[in-house]
């Protein structure tokens, strides 16, 4: 029946407006696409050209590969209950949908904030870096000086209008830089294999006595941040033709893969110089010292390659998490936790245009307001172009590791209110030392935030940029206590997605 403009598919029950609907499009996305898509988000090259030689300099940590073993199972473990979950809510904010099912719609209001700044400042950090590489690519090879701002904006508004286009064109794009990102870096540890330091084909990062002194605690900050991505399969739920299988295997998929693959690259780099000189050659070399490995083994034309790579793999993370932060805002503007305009998808394309255009005027905002304070020279990375990446960067990722760990219980929550503790023994076990393990290392990250974001002993940034997930986090509880005072029919709703809205029909249809 059509009344206006407005109708109700009679199909899925799904209400439209003007070809809009409260509905992420079907049946775009199989396993490729989808784990091509999450992937992405990890930046791998991004990861071993930057946070490894960062987290060997900075930290002195010579067991980084082991720790990204160590957190590998910790996120397998995570993976169980949360891929279980994945089975019994399909909802694009997943996140949040899967906390107010456990731990109720107040706890899952708060948590839909935190998602959305979190996954926000993820993406808008690497707006920084991305601006800054690409300005020093085109100083090298085009003698041309551009500030950085200007490559980074740029990037905004491309990502923005691939945020509109269908998800499935976004994955064969996403899929083609990460596939070639990867290839690199495995040739990179090949080669190092074939001609390493004196020290030969050693072992010793994987010696658990290399994570002893005051620096592990930050290291297993710097790299849980690389994994920062492969969670987010259970967004794409809603367009996936068998969620159920599809989530899941996909979601150990990427974390296997991200574990076994960041493991053997940071072993290659204590290859390539010797465990003993790592350290030092690190904080000597920097952001330089993938390059100036492959310069030396595989030669200069490689090295340009893998410098132009470094970029386009930062551009897959950042449309990767456009996309992110898209759903959840229209899983949000569904369930009432933002204007209703969030909600509806973009006509013909089926994507959360609304929610696109809100991230891409966010990314804008930011890349300007740090532009107009930068007095630096074109080309110093000191300035507010890395305070961009580092500052934005570490505070999303707290509040992403806050998110895995509130996740994490509410699947023990969830399936104990349905009593399920005997056929669910296991994975619950597994959910709550996930649990246990990620508070802790989100402790660390609270505790040890100054080093993480380079800022001197008893900075303000240590509690002001923490402070950006913890105000998202109360503003969302007190809307969810608002919406269960004033609108508790909207507070039932919260992460309920479009079984709501197909309970909704039914009702309607009942005589």
């Amino acid at each position: 029946m059509t009344t206006g403009s407005s109708s109700t598919s009679r199909s899925t029950g799904i209400s439209t407006f003007k070809g809009q609907t409260r509905a992420l499009s079907a049946d775009r996305l199989g396993t490729g696409g989808l784990l091509l898509s999450v992937l992405a988000a990890t930046a791998p090259l991004m990861v071993v050209a930057g946070v490894m030689p960062t987290t060997f300099a900075v930290m002195g940590i010579v067991g980084q590969p082991l720790l990204f073993v160590v957190l590998g199972v910790v996120l397998v473990l995570f993976s169980v209950g949360y891929a279980e979950m994945s089975r019994h809510v399909h909802n694009a904010g997943a996140f949040y949908a899967y906390i107010a099912r456990g731990l109720g719609g107040t706890a899952g209001a708060g948590a839909a904030l935190v998602a959305l700044v979190a996954y926000s400042a993820l993406q808008v950090g690497i707006y920084g870096i991305f601006g800054f590489e690409v300005s020093g690519l085109l100083a090298t090879y085009a003698d041309t000086e551009v500030a950085w701002w200007i490559p980074a904006l740029a990037a905004a508004l491309v990502v923005g209008a691939l945020g509109w286009l269908k998800v499935d064109v976004n994955a064969r794009v996403l899929g083609v830089l990460l596939v070639v990102e990867v290839a690199l870096v495995v040739i990179f540890d090949v080669a190092v294999v074939a001609d390493p330091a004196a020290e030969g084909l050693s072992l010793h990062a994987f010696n658990p006595d290399t994570l002893s002194g005051a620096g592990v605690g930050t290291a297993l900050c710097f790299c849980i941040a690389a994994f920062t991505g492969f969670e987010q399969a259970p967004v794409y739920a809603e367009e996936t033709s068998r969620p159920h299988v599809l989530v899941p295997r996909v979601m150990f998929l990427a974390v296997s893969f991200v574990a076994v693959f960041f493991a053997i690259s940071s072993w290659a780099y204590t290859v390539a110089t010797g465990p003993s000189a790592i350290v030092g050659t690190a904080q000597k070399e920097s952001a330089g010292l993938l390059f100036g490995l492959t310069e030396s083994r595989l030669g200069g034309t490689f090295t340009d390659v893998l410098h132009i790579l470094f970029v386009t793999g930062m551009f897959a993370a950042l449309l990767s998490f456009h996309n992110v932060v898209a759903r959840y805002a229209f899983a949000m503007g569904r369930e009432g936790l933002l204007p209703g305009a969030f909600g509806r998808t973009a006509g013909a394309s089926g994507a959360p245009g609304t929610g696109s255009l809100l991230q891409t005027v966010v990314s804008v905002v930011v890349v300007i307001a740090f532009a107009v304070a930068d007095d630096r020279p074109t080309g110093d990375p000191t300035g507010p172009v890395m305070h961009l990446f580092t500052w934005m960067g570490n505070a999303g990722a707290l509040g992403v590791i806050l998110l895995m760990a509130a996740a994490s219980f509410s699947v023990v929550v969830f399936f104990v209110r349905r009593g399920a503790v005997g056929a669910q023994a296991g994975r619950l076990a597994a959910s709550s030392l996930a649990g246990i393990a990620l508070l802790v290392i989100a402790g660390y990250t609270v505790k040890d935030f100054d080093v993480l974001v380079g800022a001197g002993a008893g900075s303000s940034l240590s509690w002001v940029l923490p402070g950006i997930i913890a105000l998202a986090l109360v503003c969302g509880l007190v809307q969810g206590l608002a919406l269960r005072a004033g609108k508790p029919e909207a507070h039932a709703r919260i992460g309920l997605g479009n079984e709501a809205f197909q309970l909704e029909k039914a009702a309607e249809d009942t005589p």
